[in-house]
């Protein structure tokens, strides 16, 4: 198991509680995807994917490559993200504290998963 298991558990949860949010998009979500232009349908995909991810991301406690990976595909989903929000000139809050903030959260996981490694 990898020590500490805290970072793969806290961006897990965070994860895991983003995609309750999205099942049936918070306003802030709903209009931060609109503000992006991401196309609704394919809303529905963002639950399954953060569910995805936050098992990823436990499994990964115990299987290093997996949460290795998983970690990294957080690191390019908000990188995405940003490069949307800066694409659709949307340089509010949704920017700089949601999705920056999460990219920096799993950027630190990724580097902490490699030196676990």
């Amino acid at each position: 198991m990898i020590q500490p298991w805290w970072p793969l558990a806290g961006l897990a949860v965070i994860q895991l509680g983003d995609a309750v949010m999205c099942i049936k998009p918070a306003d802030f979500i709903r209009d931060c995807l609109q503000d992006v232009g991401f196309p609704r349908r394919f809303w529905p995909l963002l639950p399954l994917l953060k569910t995805s991810a936050a098992a990823g991301l436990v499994t990964g406690m115990w299987i290093t490559p997996l949460a290795a990976l998983t970690s990294a595909a957080l690191v390019c989903y908000f990188l995405i993200a940003i490069t949307q929000h800066i694409r659709a000139r949307d340089l509010s809050r949704n920017l700089f504290l949601n999705a920056t903030g999460m990219l920096l959260l799993s950027t630190a996981t990724f580097t902490f998963v490699l030196q676990a490694a």
